[in-house]
């Protein structure tokens, strides 16, 4: 073909000038300045969707925490920055609970819940349980060991969670371990009445406040046995030690403070007075609190009381307004979810927490959003 091309008389068609074979060289010229412009235009718009993208992926991701409404009962709906779940707590027996814990799964996208912690055995704790599974897979369910008090309540939600145990994966654990959850670290505190017995990375602070607390009772209940944990992401520390009872609160808390300073606390055992202890909530500074009180149960005016004047707290949020405590003993109604004891709204507070520790709280029922800078 090129011996051909060679060969070709000048008198050829091949060997004319464009413009003698009937073609116009600026219609020629004009199409190529249009196709350049559209191909700079297209290579235009790639780059920035490229440039877009490359900032959504450089852009942490935050941790997500939901404090669900389940009337004075707890369950805390905790999922890392990888998309693994952790829901503390179910809730109390029957529909209601496990439909709002799986409700508030699908607002944060989640389509399982990866681990399951049940810090103890009463009803408002492990009875969600059984209705739970049926609604949502469960991934491995984890627990501090068998019941160690002998009441009807915690007999039958020992029975009931040993059932869905049989079912799934179960992880026992104790003081000292993590969970294994992506992006996260889940450290237990405390657990079967047992705690850990080196400070963690933070802690170990000599505590002040432990020379005035006075000598609780001992606790044989269950509550004495919740099954605690220090969530970690970044810089941002989150403490949740269920129902744990003064005289193990004290365990952590005296002579010296194991767990150090944290961002946010979940009151434990729901503000009531039989937890609580000021020489541990004090010693932990948090920045904020979440009060996960029913309407008539906890937010005793003593425990609130502690919360509220803890050093350093920027805020203290609620589930609900505690009719008994009064005006003197609630937050502003700006920063309680379910304000009125007779609508049953299910509304939620919502954390998104950053790695640098900052975080931010939303409150359901009005939407609006406090941030909390480090």
């Amino acid at each position: 073909m090129i011996w051909e091309a060679l060969r070709a008389s000048p008198t050829s068609p091949e060997c004319q000038p464009v413009s003698q074979r009937g073609y116009n060289i600026a219609e020629i010229v004009d199409s190529l300045v249009k196709n350049m412009h559209r191909l700079l235009l297209s290579l235009s718009t790639l780059c920035l969707c490229l440039l877009s993208l490359s900032l959504a992926l450089a852009k942490p991701k935050q941790l997500q925490i939901y404090a669900i409404d389940v009337e004075g009962g707890q369950a805390t709906l905790v999922v890392s920055p990888s998309g693994q779940s952790l829901l503390i707590d179910t809730g109390s027996p029957g529909d209601r609970d496990a439909r709002r814990i799986v409700d508030a799964a699908k607002m944060a996208g989640v389509q399982q819940l990866d681990y399951v912690i049940i810090t103890h055995y009463h009803s408002d704790h492990v009875g969600g349980l059984p209705a739970l599974s049926e609604r949502i897979k469960i991934g491995t369910v984890v627990d501090h060991g068998p019941n160690q008090e002998d009441s009807k309540d915690t007999r039958e939600g020992f029975a009931a969670y040993e059932k869905v145990a049989a079912k799934t994966k179960r992880l026992t654990v104790k003081p000292g371990d993590d969970l294994p959850i992506e992006g996260i670290t889940v450290h237990v505190l405390t657990a079967a009445g047992a705690r850990i017995t080196a400070p963690v990375p933070g802690g170990g602070q000599p505590n002040p406040y432990c020379a005035s607390e006075p000598q609780p009772p001992v606790d044989t209940t269950e509550n004495a046995r919740s099954l605690g944990v220090l969530i970690t992401y970044g810089k941002f520390r989150l403490i949740d030690l269920g129902d744990l009872t003064k005289d193990k609160e004290l365990e952590l808390a005296c002579p010296n403070n194991l767990v150090g300073p944290v961002d946010l606390f979940i009151v434990t055992h729901h503000g009531i007075y039989l937890s609580n202890a000021k020489s541990l909530v004090w010693s932990l500074h948090p920045r904020v609190a979440i009060m996960n009180n029913g309407a008539h149960k906890g937010a005793s005016p003593e425990a609130w009381q502690i919360v509220h004047d803890s050093p350093g707290l920027q805020d203290l949020w609620q589930l609900h307004y505690a009719v008994d405590g009064g005006a003197e003993h609630n937050v502003a109604k700006e920063m309680i979810a379910n304000p009125d004891e007779n609508a049953d709204q299910a509304n939620y507070i919502q954390v998104n927490a950053e790695g640098d520790g900052s975080l931010a709280v939303m409150n359901s029922r009005t939407g609006t959003t406090k941030k909390y800078r480090k």
